[in-house]
């Protein structure tokens, strides 16, 4: 995206636009991503994230303070975390592969049977399944169209909010799209997939477009296809889908929109409020289930 030649007048009961802070004569209603000042567009240059002034490189260029994202991250980091979660998923998908004996049908495996999220089973005490059953996935399709969405989406975000930012905010949404499936889903029906974290992601990147003033239409297109199909494609937990996107788009809120001055403690405080919530919403729905009883390999609550 560029820079725009100039503002558009507005309406004449508009409140007026800030001036610029190297040329005060000159209402803009842009802002360096760095330092958050107005900025005109002759002072502005385009970053990997968002646009810094003139005033932010000449400082980073003489050894200045490192120049930092609205989330307290370093600019021009290399996405790692992303490249890693999905080599996680490839090994997960061909474990259950090799187990199954088969590609298409890998779910037929001890893997699928003792890590995806069983509602039942989480409530007789497995709470590791909230978490495994993100790494898991069904049939090639499946992993396929997750892993290019985490790709697309993940280097993105990842550049965005940095490193350990982005890996709380897609283990949130994980958790976000486990806790729903488990306090409103079937509650004998299996379900796995990262889609949650995905959609957490999907969440995020249009907050985060938000924060930094860039269009939102591409993302949003995004979301609400992948939601359709969600709601058209028999066998897709919608709820999970949703609960990540929640999870997501809150997290990452928090993490763009705390004041500079306090934005490490208020990121981690909101980040520990959302996981907080996510076990009372946990714990509570495991006790309303009852004591779980098991015949054969059919487990029941109540």
């Amino acid at each position: 995206m560029s820079v725009p030649p100039g503002q558009p007048a507005g309406p004449e009961e508009a409140a007026p636009l800030p001036g610029c802070a190297r040329h005060p004569d000159r209402p803009t209603g842009l802002r360096c991503t760095r330092c958050e000042r107005p900025a005109c567009p002759d002072c502005l240059r385009e970053a990997s994230v968002g646009y810094h002034c003139v005033d932010c490189l000449a400082q980073s260029s003489r050894g200045g303070r490192e120049a930092m994202t609205v989330a307290g991250a370093r600019i021009n980091a290399k996405p790692v975390v992303v490249p890693v979660l999905i080599v996680l998923n490839v090994l997960a998908f061909a474990a259950m592969a090799f187990q199954a004996g088969s590609i298409q049908n890998n779910a037929a495996s001890e893997v699928f049977y003792q890590f995806s999220l069983w509602p039942v089973g989480v409530a007789g005490g497995q709470w590791i399944r909230l978490l495994s059953s993100g790494f898991l996935h069904i049939g090639p399709i499946h992993l396929l169209m997750n892993m290019v969405a985490l790709w697309i989406i993940g280097r993105d975000l990842e550049t965005v909010l940095g490193r350990l930012r982005f890996t709380a905010v897609y283990f949130l949404s994980l958790l976000g799209g486990s806790a729903l499936v488990f306090l409103l889903g079937a509650a004998d029906q299996p379900v796995a997939g990262a889609s949650g974290a995905v959609y957490g992601l999907m969440g995020g990147i249009a907050i985060a477009a938000l924060r930094l003033k860039v269009s939102l239409r591409p993302v949003l297109i995004v979301i609400a296809l992948n939601i359709v199909l969600s709601i058209s494609i028999p066998g897709i937990s919608l709820l999970g889908h949703l609960g990540g996107l929640a999870l997501g788009a809150a997290a990452t809120a928090a993490l763009v929109y705390a004041p500079r001055e306090r934005r490490v403690p208020v990121q981690a405080a909101a980040l520990g409020g959302l996981l907080l919530l996510l076990v009372v919403v946990v714990v509570t729905r495991d006790l309303s289930m009852g004591p779980i009883h098991c015949i054969a390999d059919r487990c029941f609550g109540g």
